[in-house]
């Protein structure tokens, strides 16, 4: 949130001082609910003697905060706050006990704006790169309706879930990329050493070579000649792609490529959509409107194609359409999930139908990460497999053959 200053008339007095809100409407909406009359508000502007009260006055070295400081972070705020500390002193002592360093200067920024007044969610809000906004709402919402302490434990939930769901898919994949990087070194050492050297003893017989090893030493030639060549074509290649998602359409359809990946875009696919139904469960129980709820959660699955689908799902309530429909429209869940939306919808409990169906997804994702070893194995053998028949094509087929002119 951004801070404004103001000038208006409260009782007829004329009254002066700052506001933090979201813009400037909000900042005269909120005077008005204190009986001032806003005569004018402008934007500060922050010096760059601060204080630092942004990420961009810590050091760039440093290590990000990650979910485990997070979840452990979370977790002490709940007993903490329930236990009726202070939230000034509990920020404090976090501060000085937790083992991320840039957590604990972030904190230490976050206990200077509660000294100046400022409440919680808007202390935090002031640095988005370590605290989200699903993570700023759910705080706002406990200050305002007196539930910190229940903020926190959903926090805690949340991030806990979603750091061993990414636990179980770097897990799961460590294996197959170990296999890949393994093949792209042999392909790597075959055209540095091992053809170049079957080149040279070909060239000494003068035989007629087949196609395959003609095209095998070409390819070992061009790489021994131009290898710069090759990795200025690879690393352009990533650098471009890489430019290339980050734009708003490039992001979009790299990540709805993603969901069709073999073997793994479905497990990216329900993975996402388990971090869809318990982010947007937590914000539904604690309050927060559904069309609010569901802007914060386009934000928190992690998928750009995902999030459009997620906001298409906004605009359609905004026009009177029901979630169910809505969530019929994005093609984005199974028909099981579409009928727990729909009893939801009838009860009132879409909430914990929701939490029902994030637990659905994730026993799903969980089976499906337990058998991924055994899906991919028979697409990595193949890799394997055409790399020996090529080299059987290309290498030994030669040497074969001039064994049998000298027999003969």
């Amino acid at each position: 949130m951004a801070s404004y200053s103001y000038q208006g008339k409260n009782a007829g007095k004329p009254v002066s001082g700052q506001i933090e809100a979201t813009s400037e409407a909000a900042a005269a909406e909120a005077l008005m609910k204190k009986q001032i009359m806003p005569l004018s508000i402008s934007l500060e502007k922050k010096s760059s003697s601060d204080g630092g009260q942004s990420l961009a006055n810590i050091e760039l070295f440093v290590p990000n905060v990650t979910l485990a400081d997070l979840v452990m972070f979370s977790r002490q705020m709940y007993s903490l706050v329930k236990a009726g500390i202070p939230i000034m002193r509990a920020i404090n002592g976090l501060a000085d006990t937790t083992t991320s360093v840039k957590l604990s200067r972030t904190l230490q920024l976050v206990n200077a704006d509660l000294e100046k007044g400022k409440p919680l969610s808007n202390a935090i809000a002031a640095h988005p790169k370590v605290f989200s906004r699903l993570f700023i709402s759910m705080v706002s919402v406990g200050e305002n309706t007196g539930n910190l302490d229940a903020a926190f434990l959903q926090l805690s939930y949340y991030y806990e879930q979603e750091q061993e769901t990414r636990k179980r898919i770097q897990s799961a994949l460590r294996y197959p990329i170990m296999v890949l990087v393994a093949i792209a070194g042999a392909i790597f050492a075959m055209n540095i050493w091992v053809i170049p050297t079957f080149a040279q003893m070909f060239k000494k017989f003068g035989s007629d070579l087949p196609t395959m090893t003609k095209i095998l030493i070409s390819s070992s030639n061009f790489f021994v000649n131009y290898w710069y060549v090759v990795i200025a074509v690879i690393f352009g290649g990533l650098f471009a792609a890489r430019q290339y998602i980050k734009t708003e359409s490039g992001a979009v359809k790299w990540d709805k490529y993603k969901l069709k990946i073999p073997a793994v875009g479905s497990i990216i696919e329900r993975s996402t959509l388990s971090r869809f139904s318990r982010s947007f469960s937590m914000m539904l129980s604690a309050g927060v409107p559904l069309t609010q709820a569901l802007n914060l959660v386009s934000e928190a699955v992690d998928n750009a194609y995902m999030s459009q689908q997620v906001l298409k799902m906004r605009r359609g309530i905004e026009k009177g359409d029901s979630l169910l429909r809505t969530a019929n429209a994005s093609h984005l869940f199974t028909p099981l999930v579409l009928q727990m939306i729909s009893v939801g919808e009838e009860t009132g409990s879409i909430d914990q139908m929701l939490t029902e169906v994030a637990d659905f997804y994730e026993r799903e994702v969980d089976f499906d990460l337990k058998s991924l070893t055994a899906k991919i194995e028979p697409i990595l053998i193949s890799i394997v497999a055409g790399m020996v028949l090529i080299l059987a094509l290309g290498i030994f087929m030669p040497m074969w053959n001039m064994m049998n002119v000298i027999k003969g």
